[in-house]
């Protein structure tokens, strides 16, 4: 809607002399133009955001005093501004669209491309080629003149576009992670562990955002409440960094005691890992778990499998080099933490690194070697999914 003309002097409307934009009228009823709509219109077609921002206002100020206009009209004016021949390139000449609810026995929602594109991030595609496909599903039902879609049928047709653009494989994937977000299906929990600076809670948090998993935890966290509860005399493990919780533990020999105080601190916390397994079970709630106490070997996963489908897998950094260039971001990033301590007890993070990655050949976790963000999070989804369809 047009805003309303403020009078001079003053920051108020003047009463009685505002300005009203026209009304447009479809199947009966009269709503505002809005220019917004138009150029969105114009765009899901095609048309540049300039083109299409400059033919909106272009439209608004050819109908402005009309009062009531009717698509058709509107639909001349820009066959008029644009041309015949950039209209018949773009697709057929928009108007105000009407919006397209997507339906389910107990209620309905507009469609979002943006909704749609974030449930098309589980066939790990990346984030422009997830948009295309939302987009190109928009199209197709405003080409249809559809106004509502039933959430399977729309579920139908994203598959069989990321069929026809990307083949069998990433179709499949999206169908199975949308079945098990069904309400009657088990929980999914993934668990990400590794070491210190690894880069597992980024990772986790995009693997979340990309499945649409609400719930996102880390072990520090855990620690961290445990540490409240619980005095250093009682459990002195929980109140150190992993790397050097060797120093509150009496009697370690020289040789292993980083690997004897880091395995002390994740025994510990390991009970509060699997008070959140717990839960997240009890509430039927999938969830995503990353730390460095998450060790592969110190929770029995086979106890949770009648209950939840638990994924568990190791991220891991083989440069050194990137080890140091992110704890240094980390230190820009995060003023409080003293990123010389990490880096002055590298060694001793490395060497907890090896251990993980022993134990996780030893008892068969998968290991990412934590490159890049985005190859990690399509590979974490990946497998995930994988992993789903075979236990489906």
């Amino acid at each position: 809607m047009e805003p309303r003309k403020k009078a001079e002097g003053t920051g108020d409307p003047k009463p009685g002399n505002e300005e009203v934009g026209p009304l447009v009228e479809v199947g009966g009823a009269r709503r505002p133009f809005m220019r917004g709509i138009m150029v969105h219109s114009l765009m899901a077609r095609g048309v540049s955001f300039d083109e299409a921002y400059r033919t909106a206002e272009e439209v608004r100020e050819r109908v402005r005093g009309h009062g009531v206009v009717r698509p058709s009209e509107l639909a001349r004016l820009i066959t008029d501004i644009l041309g015949e021949k950039a209209l018949a390139d773009h697709g057929p000449p928009a108007s105000l669209p009407a919006s397209i609810q997507v339906t389910t026995r107990k209620r309905s929602t507009p469609f979002s491309k943006g909704t749609l594109s974030q449930s098309l991030l589980a066939a790990a595609l990346d984030l422009g080629d997830a948009f295309d496909v939302a987009r190109e599903i928009e199209l197709e039902l405003v080409r249809r003149g559809q106004r509502e879609i039933a959430r399977a049928d729309l579920r139908t047709l994203a598959y069989e576009t990321l069929l026809s653009r990307f083949g069998q494989r990433t179709g499949e994937l999206y169908l199975t992670w949308r079945r098990f977000q069904e309400p009657e299906e088990k929980p999914v929990i993934i668990l990400l562990g590794g070491t210190t600076g690894a880069g597992k809670t980024s990772v986790a948090l995009e693997v979340a955002r990309r499945l649409g998993i609400r719930r996102v935890l880390s072990t520090d966290s855990i620690r961290q409440v445990m540490r409240i509860m619980l005095s250093p005399e009682l459990m002195p493990a929980i109140h150190a960094s992993s790397f050097d919780a060797w120093r509150y533990l009496p009697g370690v020999e020289a040789d292993d005691r980083e690997l004897a105080g880091f395995t002390a601190q994740a025994t510990a916390v390991a009970v509060g890992v699997r008070a959140m397994l717990g839960r997240a079970v009890a509430e039927n709630a999938s969830l995503v778990l990353d730390g460095v106490t998450l060790l592969p070997g110190l929770i029995d996963l086979d106890a949770y499998r009648d209950a939840a489908h638990v994924i568990y897998l190791v991220i891991a950094t083989l440069d050194e080099e990137a080890f140091v260039h992110r704890f240094e971001e980390r230190g820009d990033r995060e003023t409080r933490r003293e990123t010389h301590r990490y880096l002055q007890n590298l060694e001793a993070i490395l060497k907890i690194q090896d251990h993980f990655l022993e134990l996780a050949e030893r008892h068969d976790v998968p290991i990412v070697d934590n490159v890049s963000i985005d190859s990690s999070v399509t590979l974490i989804i990946r497998h995930v999914v994988n992993t789903l369809r075979k236990e489906g």
